[in-house]
């Protein structure tokens, strides 16, 4: 890997052109550069669409790091602040170069790491498709690799549900969800996914009750793509509400676009569950919120983890299809440590 001769630093307004030809570059596929390999499949659902540069667009949590050479932008690392977390997500990292985009990048999130820490950050996540030694640059930077998930696109020329009336969505057990669902999603979300996942995700019940547009759990690979004007929450009751009364059996969240960009549809569901009624509703509600004149320029993207099977299998029969895989990485700044308790000592 080839030595590079420049410097990071935070990006400025005047790098705003730059950053957008550099974006446009790196996502092209040439010789000479490297991206996150997020799924690109024609302008619909570009990564430089997704992410909504220019800057006009960020909010004030966002960080931005450049490699500037000579007075030229080689790189690009995009970050999103989660204040109430203290968690950062890494959601572009761009290069352009023939023989030193691999060592432009590394410097990049060397920086990140060095800067994060600095400024507080508990964990820093990731998502990466398996490709052009993406996963390999994490992994040397600290980052434990803990799972895949497929991102799946309904295409913007199907046809949406009708909204689903409220009456039969009840007879459905399928409501809006609330801040009083907080420990039932908790429990849903401890029922669907891994313990180590569980412990390296480190979702609190104050995460569930947040349910709204700056909203990250449950998380996945397209999070930061919630900067949507209508995000809904619903969830799907178990038949007499389960052994407690309150147990649920599914859960959707639904962000709808403005923009010409994909809609958002992520759904938590207990194996046994017929998550079909939720996801149509979804999808209805999408339908019917969204701008007329842009649906049909609009597609729906819905990540789903390789242990939330069968879910993927349900929104397949719903038209939504897998266009990629992508690896989820994450990084802690905290050191864990054993919990500290009395052992018998021996006296001679």
């Amino acid at each position: 890997m080839a030595k590079s001769a420049g410097k990071v630093r935070a990006a400025r307004l005047t790098d705003l052109a730059a950053l957008g030809e550099l974006s446009r570059l790196a996502q092209a596929d040439g010789d000479g550069t490297r991206s996150l390999g997020l799924p690109v499949s024609g302008p619909p659902i570009g990564v430089f669409s997704l992410f909504r540069l220019p800057l006009g667009a960020f909010t004030p949590h966002d960080v931005m790091y450049v490699y500037d050479r000579g007075g030229h932008v080689a790189g690009l690392l995009r970050v999103e602040r989660e204040s109430s977390r203290d968690e950062w997500t890494v959601v572009e990292l761009d290069a352009v170069g023939d023989m030193d985009a691999g060592d432009v990048r590394f410097r990049l999130v060397q920086h990140l790491l060095r800067d994060g820490a600095k400024r507080g950050a508990v964990r820093f996540h990731v998502a990466c498709a398996d490709a052009d030694d993406n996963v390999e640059l994490f992994m040397q930077a600290g980052f434990v690799r803990f799972g895949d998930e497929q991102v799946l696109y309904r295409d913007a020329g199907l046809a949406l549900p009708e909204p689903m009336d409220d009456g039969v969505a009840a007879d459905c057990g399928i409501r809006p969800a609330t801040p009083q669902d907080a420990l039932a999603l908790s429990r849903l979300y401890a029922s669907v996914t891994p313990q180590p996942v569980q412990r390296l995700e480190s979702v609190r019940l104050p995460d569930w009750e947040r349910q709204g547009r700056e909203s990250r759990v449950p998380r996945s690979s397209l999070a930061p793509i919630l900067r949507f004007a209508d995000v809904h929450a619903y969830v799907q009751q178990a038949p007499g509400g389960g052994r407690d009364g309150t147990q649920l059996d599914a859960f959707v969240q639904v962000g709808v676009s403005k923009e010409d960009q994909p809609h958002y549809l992520k759904v938590l569901a207990r194996p046994e569950t017929d998550v079909v009624p939720l996801l149509r509703h979804g999808l209805g509600v999408i339908g019917q919120h969204a701008e007329a004149e842009t649906l049909h320029r609009q597609g729906v993207l819905a990540p789903v983890r390789t242990y939330e099977s069968p879910v993927d299998r349900r929104l397949e029969e719903e038209g939504v299809n897998a266009i990629a895989t992508v690896t989820l990485l994450m990084k802690e700044t905290l050191v864990r440590v054993a919990e500290p308790r009395l052992v018998p000592a021996g006296v001679r």
